[in-house]
């Protein structure tokens, strides 16, 4: 067991690879996605088990509506399904749930079963899990620029004021640290429009492990290869 008070704050997780997985295992591609759920809430638990306090996973993109109906469509139906799992199953676990990204664009019954999660949840004080849904960070970015500008027109603020901790208090992960440390399981090498502004000093573990298959083992690896590193923030 890694002592908790090593543990970074906050971890991402680009949940990568469960369409390949699926393929190699000559499988529809929504059995890769329905593993992948799978793998997301054995890892929440073991996650909230061992005392980490912040996790933000990238579930579904704002580029991820250019994919096929058929796809969209088992996307969303297990988005459903798990959604009200973790609304039956984690009420008996100290689990915070925060759905980030713009959830408008969802259907009224999933949004319904994502105001019932955060409500449900808040008041609990284990790992808060944020969940970027129709998520992508320029679009993010694009959305504080808009609330500040409006804010300076309106006279709430003066352009002075506009400070990086002003512009980080606009954003969607506004009351979380900046991730310490960034995961991508499926072997790319690149973040994805995911976290771009919090990203700036975070450090990056790439997995060549398909999503399904990225269990606790994997995720200590990364733990363990990040606190092998020295954080500078730029200072020397």
């Amino acid at each position: 067991m890694i002592d908790s008070n090593m543990l970074p704050r906050h971890v991402g997780i680009i949940m990568d690879g469960n369409r390949r997985w699926a393929k190699q295992h000559h499988l529809p591609v929504a059995v890769g996605h329905s593993k992948g759920a799978d793998n997301f809430k054995n890892l929440a638990l073991y996650c909230n088990n061992i005392g980490l306090e912040n996790m933000t996973v990238y579930a579904f993109s704002t580029e991820n509506w250019k994919r096929s109906k058929s796809e969209i469509s088992a996307l969303m139906l297990l988005f459903k399904r798990y959604a009200n799992y973790v609304l039956h199953k984690f009420k008996d676990e100290n689990i915070k749930i925060k759905f980030i990204g713009d959830t408008s664009k969802f259907s009224e019954d999933i949004r319904k079963i994502i105001d019932d999660v955060e409500t449900k949840t808040a008041s609990k004080t284990g790992i808060r899990i944020n969940i970027a849904v129709n998520y992508g960070s320029r679009d993010e970015i694009l959305s504080a620029a808009k609330i500040i500008s409006k804010k300076a027109i309106d006279g709430e603020i003066n352009p002075e004021e506009i400070t990086q901790e002003f512009f980080s208090s606009q954003l969607y992960t506004k009351s979380v640290p900046d991730p310490d440390l960034i995961i991508r399981s499926g072997g790319e090498k690149r973040l994805s429009n995911f976290l771009l502004w919090q990203a700036a000093y975070s450090e990056f573990y790439f997995s060549d492990v398909l999503w399904p298959d990225f269990d606790t083992k994997e995720f200590d690896k990364a733990i363990e290869e990040y606190l092998k590193r020295t954080r500078k923030f730029g200072g020397q």
